[in-house]
């Protein structure tokens, strides 16, 4: 549970302060098309009121949500829980409050915050980077954490050092810690959870297993073996030398079902697609349970999320309808691309600083189940793409420019829908474009 610190009249009066100038930025931003203006109000909140996120978190009921993969679908599904609690007791929703549009960083989730200064319970999404800041300032109840890929590489490096990052934080933070909510399926994060008071774990029946070959305990090789649970996906892991093994989880994916501690079985029905939305399920739903929420409840909650963030949102643009997907790493892209059913796809390709300025990634996708396919590849890197889809035999055409690649893909049949796989940057842009 957090503590309360009750800031000085003098801060108070700087946190006023600095909201309202943020709230001025913001405005300004929206006015000039250039976002929801989230970022520029934290950046300029945190530089005016400098001790402004440690206020705006005392005194909540946090629970927070991090991994490379799925955090904004799950933090979404948790808050969706969370509020369908509180609206069966009676509690206002601007009680709670939720970082929706993904900002996750410091100056994001203080934006968040300070937009719903009543709220009395906050479900983040929190950057890798910053959990172990969060774990010291929020003194959350509740972590959840996914997973672990490389991810923007040339800013996040070895993603040992963050998992390394994030045991440091959770042994320091003791009994006060929060309880983890830990993917049993990623040794990493098994890893990191260890120093945890307490860990709730999920058997998500992961596929992708390709960032975690060495043991992050001692170095050694992981070893897997097939899964011995009914309609697993994925494979059971321990190491080749220390005693760093999968856990036994308390919560399992078991095909489309979520089967809880006590043995019940949960059918999310999410309007959400993919096997990955259903592990991304049993995680919100078991950091709700640990959060104090009545499983049929969360379940019921879960089942309103549609497009969080604009993920799996369909728009118009133009004459063409295309749904969007967001694939930021070989991880992601290993999940996007079997959702890509329509006979035109569009990859939409970019390295500014929020995808990450090294794309050799490129080369781990199996780009190749896409041949037969009708390929646009478009954004600022589609030649890097293009070279990829040349070695994996898919035909394609290489359009730079966003909406003229649009326009080719529905050139043929402009009643045809088109699905959109694209990274961090141009995703972004499409969503502003379709008016998502």
């Amino acid at each position: 549970m957090s503590v309360t610190t009750r800031p000085s009249a003098t801060g108070r009066l700087r946190l006023r302060l600095a909201t309202l100038a943020g709230s001025a930025a913001a405005l300004a931003s929206r006015a000039a098309g250039r976002g929801s203006g989230a970022s520029i109000k934290g950046t300029l909140l945190l530089r005016l009121a400098p001790g402004a996120l440690g206020t705006l978190l005392a005194g909540k009921r946090v629970a927070m949500v991090s991994g490379t993969n799925g955090k904004t679908t799950t933090t979404h599904l948790l808050a969706a829980a969370v509020r369908e609690q509180l609206r069966a007791t009676g509690v206002p929703e601007d009680r709670l409050v939720h970082n929706a549009d993904g900002a996750n960083l410091h100056h994001g989730i203080a934006s968040a915050l300070s937009e719903r200064p009543r709220a009395t319970t906050a479900v983040l999404e929190t950057d890798e980077r910053v959990v172990a800041d969060l774990i010291r300032l929020g003194r959350p109840e509740v972590l959840v954490l996914l997973n672990f890929s490389r991810d923007q590489l040339d800013r996040h490096h070895e993603i040992t050092a963050l998992g390394r990052s994030w045991r440091i934080a959770l042994e320091r933070a003791g009994a006060d810690g929060p309880v983890v909510v830990a993917n049993a399926d990623e040794p990493l994060i098994v890893w990191a959870a260890q120093t945890a008071h307490r860990v709730v774990y999920v058997d998500t029946a992961t596929q992708w297993t390709q960032d975690a070959s060495l043991c992050p305990a001692c170095g050694a090789m992981l070893l897997r073996e097939q899964p011995d649970h009914v309609g697993g996906r994925g494979g059971w892991w321990r190491c080749s030398s220390c005693d760093l093994a999968q856990p036994t989880a308390s919560w399992r994916v078991v095909e489309d079902t979520v089967v809880g501690p006590d043995g019940r079985v949960w059918r999310p029905e999410l309007q959400l697609p993919g096997a990955f939305n259903v592990s991304n399920a049993a995680c919100a739903l078991a950091g709700a349970d640990v959060f104090g929420v009545d499983p049929e409840i969360a379940v019921r909650g879960m089942r309103t999320v549609t497009a969080p963030a604009g993920r799996f949102g369909t728009a118009r643009f133009g004459d063409v309808t295309a749904r969007l997907l967001l694939a930021k790493n070989p991880a992601g892209w290993a999940e996007a691309l079997p959702l890509a059913r329509t006979g035109t796809v569009v990859l939409a390709i970019d390295s500014a600083a929020a995808d990450g300025r090294d794309v050799s990634w490129l080369w781990d996708v199996e780009y190749e189940q896409l041949a037969g396919r009708t390929v646009v590849a478009t954004g600022p890197r589609a030649q890097d793409l293009a070279v990829r889809l040349t070695y994996a035999g898919v035909e394609h055409r290489c359009v730079p420019d966003l909406a003229e690649a649009l326009a080719a893909a529905g050139a043929g049949d402009q009643d045809a829908p088109v699905d959109v796989i694209a990274t961090y940057t141009p995703f972004q842009r499409l969503r502003k474009m379709g008016g998502l």
